[in-house]
């Protein structure tokens, strides 16, 4: 069977609550920062223009770094770039704690950034990898998808409590005990493993892959403040066109590629790629809108949004667990539509009732519904992505799927984000200007939901892994015992 370890270790249940702790990390990261934004500006001095680069400097060294990071776990070992990662993580987290002066913030959350691109490609092949392909792997994938969704609420809610607390710093330094914690757990609970792939290390590949992407993702993000027609972001996207053109002319030729050519020959990642660039630049960017509709228009605290936010985490934590369960019985073509038919009903529901005196009673209903189907879509799309890949691949292949995901909420949250000052929600103060920019943006991810099931179409009928018996045992590679789904408990 493709991209099964022959290497598993005996407590199937530990290591995945290990995994699923990892990803859990990765979420609070992403979420815990926003809240403290305001205190971290004035204890450290940024500039209007600079307070960004808090969250920037993440994005960009995360989607920058992450094809290197995949190809880096099939090379040189998943558990070693697991520790690596989460070592980055508690490091960096410590340093952005102690951090002085702006730059020194900014630097620790890039390092951050670098951590999660180690980091994330390594925690799903493991996933892939230890799990059987199927059944099996559907459970974890909900399990590991379940923790990002726990992830998101905790970031929101812990941001908000240890600022008010402790303060700004201990935003980052909870990261160093959570990180710390799992690196230490990870050395002696996870498989030693050997290096999956052959042939050497691809140093001009990852050089021009890994500076292409940098730069289109710096140029994403950068785009919305300092304008799309400025010379930084112009400079960006045209260095960052010709070195991927580069970067694919050395792939093609080379004996060891980091990222090998081949794998986009593989209907189901290259597909799932685009459904992860959609997903997160569709239901990943409705989180920005929820935010302005609910500080700015109706005057929620920071306190008050973070707990705004635990019916739609909550209720994706749900659908990540619903997901895995339907991926199996019903197939991965058809949870995808289930789940996108959901957040497409759930996400014009929600266009149709926001306004500036709505209750949260009244968006409360559309709220669950669109986040129980973004939950099946997250846990589904990533199964349906790495079915076939092989265990040789399987760290590249995490790579690309994940990397489209980070794109693609640049890519969308800066189309929304000018779509919605096109309608009249940019910096003006006006609140109802406001409030029309935010239901626009919201139709317009209702309509990118519905271009997603388009894409959706082209994974293979019936994909492989659809239709797979709970109860059905699958062979593991150099074993000659069945894997029981049930194993996974």
């Amino acid at each position: 069977m493709s991209g099964i370890n022959s290497t598993r270790p005996r407590h199937l249940g530990a290591v995945l609550a290990l995994l699923a702790f990892a990803q859990m990390i990765i979420a609070i990261d992403y979420n815990i920062v926003f809240v403290s934004l305001p205190e971290i500006g004035d204890k450290l001095g940024f500039g209007a223009q600079d307070l960004q680069w808090v969250v920037s400097a993440y994005a960009v060294a995360f989607g920058g770094f992450l094809l290197l990071g995949g190809r880096a776990t099939d090379l040189f070992g998943r558990k070693r770039m697991f520790v690596l990662g989460l070592f980055l993580y508690a490091a960096s987290s410590l340093a952005g704690g102690l951090a002085e002066d702006p730059w020194l913030l900014i630097a620790a959350r890039a390092v951050q950034g670098l951590g999660g691109a180690f980091l994330a490609p390594a925690t799903l092949s493991l996933v892939t990898t230890l799990f059987a392909e199927g059944a099996e792997r559907n459970r974890a994938l909900s399990v590991w998808g379940g923790a990002g969704g726990s992830g998101m609420v905790l970031g929101s809610i812990l941001g908000g409590l240890l600022t008010d607390a402790f303060g700004w710093p201990s935003v980052f330094y909870v990261n160093v005990l959570l990180a710390g914690a799992a690196m230490f757990v990870a050395m002696s609970l996870l498989p030693d493993d050997k290096p999956q792939a052959g042939g050497g290390f691809d140093l001009p590949g990852a050089i021009t892959g890994t500076v292409a992407s940098t730069l289109f993702v710096f140029a994403l993000v950068q785009g919305p403040e300092a304008g799309w027609g400025s010379a930084q972001v112009l400079a960006a996207l045209g260095v960052a066109v010709l070195t991927f053109a580069l970067f694919l002319v050395i792939e093609s030729r080379s004996a060891a590629p980091m990222v090998p050519l081949r794998l986009f020959g593989n209907r189901n990642l290259s597909t799932g790629a685009g459904i992860t660039f959609l997903f997160m630049a569709t239901f990943g960017a409705l989180a920005y809108f929820l935010t302005q509709y609910w500080q700015t228009v109706q005057g929620y605290s920071a306190w008050t949004t973070g707990f705004a936010f635990v019916l739609p985490s909550g209720s994706v934590l749900i659908g990540t667990i619903v997901g895995g369960k339907w991926a199996t019985k019903f197939g991965v073509r058809n949870t995808l539509f289930i789940g996108l038919t959901m957040g497409l009903v759930g996400t014009v529901v929600l266009a149709l009732t926001l306004g500036q005196d709505a209750s949260y009673g009244v968006i409360a209903p559309s709220l669950f519904v669109l986040s129980l189907g973004q939950g099946i879509v997250f846990t589904t799309m990533f199964a349906a992505a790495t079915t076939g890949v092989e265990a040789a691949d399987q760290g590249i292949g995490s790579g690309i799927a994940t990397t489209g995901q980070q794109i693609g909420g640049a890519v969308g949250l800066a189309v929304l984000i000018a779509i919605a000052n096109a309608s009249g929600g940019g910096e003006t103060k006006d609140l109802g200007e406001l409030m029309d920019g935010v239901t626009t943006a919201t139709w317009a991810i209702a309509v990118g939901i519905a271009l997603t099931f388009l894409v959706v179409l082209n994974f293979k009928k019936p994909a492989s892994g659809d239709h797979v018996d709970p109860a059905e045992s699958e062979p593991v590679a150099g074993t000659a015992e069945p894997v029981q789904a049930s194993r996974t408990a």
